[in-house]
């Protein structure tokens, strides 16, 4: 099983004189990378909340708002004057610099802006903060379903190039026993025309050339590439299989695969096996663009 990073949770609850929306957006990232953005009542409970996502998230760019609405009569509220005279400065600064008309009254607009209104309800009571908890945990919980099911769609991708590479390194059999075929031939037709050739009287020897040939051969030779690789494609399919998503190991698993691919295109000398090289390259490619958003 893997886990995409990119995923989106969203839950209500309504608290006293208030409904809280709280969203989660996750997107790949090496690290976890945190953005809060909540209610200023909130500031004490970051930590806490900080810690739950790094737990049950592990690891991404993760975007984290609470928004609240008031829905209820409240009878006990006071006003950031300071904030209030911040946002009106700002409002009409902007007006200016944009040219773009705005409300001759702007109090109702300013009123309505985050932490303007302070009210009794902002007060974090432990019932508040359970129930807080409870949205917080529907959320994560739709975020990791909504990871599991873009982790599905990645994971049949990966199973179908796998494959792809695998189909290629069969198809490398025909040209291989060609191969070798014609470098013996061409060196015997090169070492045949400089046995005639006269290097001082006397012609190369035989058997020290049979020798060279051999081991000239024998560095061409990539079956035990061929066979490293088969075995990793094998450990990447083994390792979709285990239950937590692992999309660090499984790069390290393509690193490999591309060491032995690059050496079979070393090894080559031969176009049809070099063009063979080259799909599989890019079918590792993919994978490695896909892993970067993996779990």
């Amino acid at each position: 099983m893997i886990k995409s990073m990119t995923g989106y949770g969203k839950t209500t609850i309504d608290i006293t004189g208030r409904k809280l929306t709280i969203e989660i957006k996750t997107l790949n990232s090496k690290q976890f990378d945190l953005n809060l953005k909540t209610p200023g009542y909130f500031r004490d409970k970051e930590l806490e909340v900080r810690t739950l996502l790094m737990q049950k998230l592990d690891r991404g760019k993760i975007d984290f708002y609470i928004t609240t609405e008031i829905t209820g009569e409240i009878m006990n509220f006071s006003i950031n004057h300071d904030l209030a005279k911040k946002y009106h400065a700002e409002l009409k600064s902007l007006q200016v610099e944009l040219k773009e008309p705005l409300p001759e009254n702007l109090l109702p607009l300013v009123l309505k802006m985050p932490e303007v209104m302070q009210t009794s309800s902002d007060e974090m009571t432990e019932s508040n903060w359970n129930a807080i908890l409870e949205g917080l945990s529907g959320a994560i919980s739709l975020v990791d379903s909504s990871r599991m099911n873009e982790g599905n769609v990645l994971e049949m991708d990966f199973r179908k190039r796998i494959d792809i590479i695998l189909n290629l390194l069969q198809e490398i059999e025909p040209f291989e026993t060609n191969r070798i075929q014609g470098i013996r031939e061409r060196m015997y037709r090169d070492f045949a025309n400089l046995a005639t050739a006269d290097l001082n009287g006397s012609a190369p020897d035989k058997n020290r050339f049979e020798q060279e040939v051999i081991y000239y051969l024998e560095k061409l030779d990539f079956t035990e590439e061929k066979i490293r690789l088969k075995k990793h494609c094998d450990y990447f399919l083994e390792t979709l299989d285990e239950p937590v998503s692992q999309g660090k190991k499984l790069g390290f698993i393509t690193q490999e695969m591309g060491r032995e691919i690059n050496t079979l295109g070393s090894k080559a000398s031969d176009a049809g096996i070099q063009r063979i090289v080259v799909q599989m390259k890019d079918e590792l490619e993919k994978i490695k663009e896909q892993l970067g958003n993996v779990l």
